[in-house]
């Protein structure tokens, strides 16, 4: 059974790594049930993870929550100041900054602007200047920026959210705060040593000679050389791991290794909307669900899944109906959706 099953999800990611569009497929499932586990193509090669990384951060927020460093309903004014907060949502002619929490950081309700892909001042995003420039941004050019853009609804409004990378900044830096290091040797120490990863490391300043060593990203067909704007996203982008790794980490994020399995009933009891209606991608405290909708899989229906993706064309999930964990990429920022065909055909083979 496992090799014919491994020969149908070899044709299949084949016949994808194929397209013109893709740039390096790597692949990696496993299901601890029954002991299978799969892999294809770069399995062990580094990519970067993108915004697969902000499962990362929110590992180390709920270990320092756990260590009582704070609660989630804590201002994050409380740990990062008030100076650093105020004016970072102005809505309703009111500064609503210093009041927002760390679980509206989490769960994309601080009503935040996205300094990555909402417009600035000067009418551009930064996505758009990434693929033409090599710029790295500090967190205080972030914070400058984000405060001069429009907040579209106060923290916590009913029924509303908004995917932002400027909360996942801000966590970053409460995780430096409190833990009075780096953010790169803090993950280190807490999560990439004791779960024993060998190829998983944040991108930093301090690793920019490595650069070379991550597989290339594209943007269609233009391949990006971006070093110093990797360095901008540590805490919301700039992990590289392998998918055998990527895998490793999610069982141990979902299995307790990390911090209390207990936590993970909270952190996925009420999913809100971050995107447009079309994006069938809602997000919980901290972590994303994918439900596949039944017109892009209407002969077979694909469960939901928990977990994360990352705009270089990366999905790292877990499918608790089937005891499945996937990790993948195409290491393609253009289209978004180029690595979602291909999880759902190989979620597919598993009944």
């Amino acid at each position: 059974m496992s090799s014919r099953l491994s020969t149908k999800l070899d044709r299949i990611a084949s016949g994808y790594a194929a397209k013109s569009r893709v740039s390096a497929l790597g692949y990696a499932i496993e299901q601890p049930s029954t002991g299978f586990s799969w892999g294809y193509g770069h399995t062990d090669g580094a990519f970067f993870i993108a915004s697969i990384t902000k499962l990362f951060t929110t590992a180390m927020i709920m270990q320092l929550r756990d260590e009582q460093a704070f609660t989630l309903d804590t201002r994050a004014a409380d740990l990062l100041g008030e100076e650093t907060m105020r004016g970072l949502n102005t809505h309703g002619g009111r500064d609503h900054g210093p009041a927002i929490t760390v679980r509206e950081l989490l769960s994309h309700t601080s009503g935040i602007p996205d300094y990555f892909e909402q417009k600035g001042p000067d009418g551009t995003t930064l996505l758009a200047t990434m693929r033409h420039t090599d710029v790295g941004w500090n967190f205080d050019d972030i914070l400058a920026r984000v405060k001069q853009m429009p907040s579209r609804f106060a923290p916590s409004t009913p029924g509303r959210a908004q995917y932002c990378d400027t909360n996942f900044q801000l966590l970053g830096r409460i995780i430096e705060k409190v833990d009075a290091d780096n953010l790169g040797q803090i993950m280190r120490r807490r999560i990439i040593t004791p779960l024993g990863l060998k190829d998983t490391w944040l991108f930093t300043d301090d690793t920019l000679d490595r650069y070379d060593e991550v597989a290339p990203v594209r943007h269609g067909r233009v391949q990006l050389n971006i070093p110093k704007t990797m360095t901008t996203f540590a805490p919301d982008g700039a992990v590289v791991s392998t998918p055998r790794e990527q895998v490793r980490f999610l069982r141990a994020f979902i299995g307790g290794e990390l911090f209390p399995v207990h936590h993970l009933s909270e952190m996925t009891a009420q999913w809100n909307s971050v995107f447009a209606r079309i994006v069938p991608i809602d997000y919980g405290i901290g972590l994303m669900r994918y439900k596949t909708p039944r017109w892009q899989s209407p002969l077979v229906k694909v469960p939901e899944m928990i977990g994360h993706s990352g705009a270089f064309g990366n999905v790292l999930y877990h499918v608790p109906q089937r005891d499945l964990f996937i990790s993948g990429t195409v290491n393609q920022m253009s289209p978004l959706s180029l690595p979602y065909p291909v999880l759902q055909r190989l979620l597919a083979q598993f009944r």
